[in-house]
């Protein structure tokens, strides 16, 4: 268990790697299918390694893995999870399974580069989540960027060659400004280790001034806004989310748009926390003009793929007023609605991927009264519907409850009103998600050819319901998700809000837990 502990996040992260070199010496279509979703399955299998070896009461990383990689810089191989990237790595293995389960049919052309593409970005993702060296978060970043730009671009829709490049340049864009601020923070600190550069900035070692505290602050903070997308960044996802194939937008709205709040916390207000209070309220107010401008957006969409795309819009907008209430419930919050986010758009995309296969359309008006002839498909379409509203019960609630607490109960200035947009925020989203259920699900076919759309195959049934059956569990079960990310969630918190006290000890010793050597392996249950 001791040698699991000191390397089981490499397997998680390189072991599509692996997967990739089987796939290369795979023939056949049926046999690369297969070989895909083996290698998905077990990396999802590893990755539930962490939460059930976890120690709650650790705010820290933990399993963490450190080799020195380039010394001439000091750039090393340091991998770990703490309570904010938990949840994220074991999202990023279960939808890369239903990535390749919703592909099974729908990709027919170079189906072994779209696996080894897939693979690939699933491994970049994974990398994302668990590195604490800022030169190797950096490449992995950019890893994630290629096989998803490849994915939009050949095997998308229409407009696939545009979507792609527009992505690949807001991206890359932002790429380049978080390297620039890396390299900055390199030359100021002289290392790239993250903890290090976290310890010395809590007590004292490096010190930044006001301004260049706020300029590195505002340099990451564009570089993760473009990935959130957050208000006015977000021109970008439209476009890819409507060219890209299903697995394409599931893995992007699931976890590539996490990258961008997970940033946020682990950098923004980690590394800098006074800039991070300084600017909370002009970033909170963008948060509410992307819920706002997100679901009105949505409510007049034509094409479905669209409409969702704005929908993620507008809830990644409650992620982002979540994680600047600098409030312990509603960092709580702003991670639970992560992973909602992941799992209820990744199957709102999921469905609609499905009637794109049969009717090989977008257009809201071509459907109508599917319930009749998909019964099934409908009940699912009504549960996930649901689940993305918020109802009770189910995942959604409990995350957007949270935050909405966390708003009316957060230290920033004018938090009330914050909170009540918020609330007519989620009031609007429920409006069009609900006026879509009814425009599609209800009613009399409007269409004929919709009398023959061929009902749920097992594989679609499967797949449906591991996302139905999620949704209740994390809206039943909550703290069994959240138990694991409280003590990191209180360390953000402690940071942020306290910043004056970094070098009273009780501030100072709580950092110091989190900041242990990088030879010092712990995993839970030691």
């Amino acid at each position: 268990m001791t040698f699991l502990n000191h390397t089981i996040v490499s397997w998680i992260i390189f072991f599509p790697m692996i997967g990739i070199v089987a796939l290369l010496l795979t023939r056949g279509e049926q046999a690369i299918k297969r070989v895909a979703l083996v290698f998905t399955v077990i990396t999802f299998a590893l990755s539930l390694h962490l939460p059930f070896h976890w120690n709650s009461a650790e705010g820290g990383f933990q399993f963490l893995q450190a080799k020195s990689w380039i010394p001439a810089f000091g750039i090393h191989y340091l991998v770990g999870a703490d309570g904010l990237s938990l949840w994220l790595m074991v999202l990023t293995t279960f939808l890369s399974v239903l990535g390749v389960l919703v592909s099974w049919k729908s990709v027919k052309q170079n189906l072994k580069a779209f696996f080894i593409l897939l693979l690939l970005l699933e491994c970049g993702m994974l990398g994302v989540f668990s590195s604490i060296d800022l030169f190797l978060f950096y490449v992995f970043w950019e890893v994630t960027l290629v096989p998803m730009a490849f994915l939009i671009g050949i095997w998308g829709h229409e407009r696939r060659i545009y979507a792609a490049v527009k992505f690949f340049l807001y991206t890359m864009a932002g790429s380049l400004l978080m390297l620039g601020c890396i390299l900055w923070l390199y030359n100021l600190t002289g290392t790239f280790n993250y903890m290090t550069i976290k310890a010395g900035l809590a007590n004292g070692l490096y010190h930044l001034s006001p301004t260049t505290e706020l300029v590195l602050f505002l340099g990451f903070f564009v570089a993760f806004a473009i990935k959130v997308p957050l208000f006015p960044f977000h021109t970008w996802l439209p476009d890819a989310h409507t060219e890209a194939p299903t697995a394409g937008s599931v893995l992007l709205a699931g976890v590539l748009l996490k990258m961008g709040p997970y940033g946020m916390l682990r950098f923004n207000l980690e590394l800098f926390p006074h800039a991070a209070r300084t600017c909370a309220s002009w970033i909170v107010i963008l948060g509410l003009i992307g819920i706002i401008y997100g679901a009105l957006v949505a409510f007049s969409q034509p094409n479905m793929k669209k409409l969702v795309a704005y929908s993620s819009v507008s809830h990644m907008g409650f992620i982002m007023v979540g994680v600047f209430t600098f409030s312990l419930i509603g960092t709580q919050g702003a991670i639970y609605q992560m992973l909602n986010h992941g799992i209820s758009t990744g199957g709102l995309f999921i469905l609609v991927g499905m009637l794109y296969e049969r009717r090989h359309t977008f257009d809201l008006k071509e459907y109508g009264g599917i319930a009749k002839v998909m019964p099934l498909y409908a009940g699912f379409f009504i549960w996930i519907v649901m689940s993305s509203v918020g109802l009770p019960l189910l995942n959604g609630f409990v995350g957007e409850f949270m935050i909405m607490l966390g708003t009316f109960t957060a230290s920033v200035a004018h938090a009330h009103v914050f909170g009540i947009v918020a609330c007519v925020g989620i009031i609007v989203g429920a409006m069009y998600l609900l006026h879509w259920t009814r425009s599609t699900v209800w009613g009399e076919i409007t269409n004929a050819k919709n009398n023959v759309l061929a009902k749920l195959d097992k594989r679609e049934i499967f797949v449906l319901t591991c996302i139905a059956v999620l949704t209740l569990f994390m809206g039943v079960a909550s703290p069994f998700f959240l138990n694991k990310t409280v003590a990191s969630s209180q360390l953000l918190v402690a940071s942020v809000n306290a910043p004056s006290a970094r070098t009273r000890s009780g501030v100072t010793a709580a950092l110091t837990t989190s900041h242990q050597p990088v030879t010092t392996v712990r995993g839970g249950g030691q």
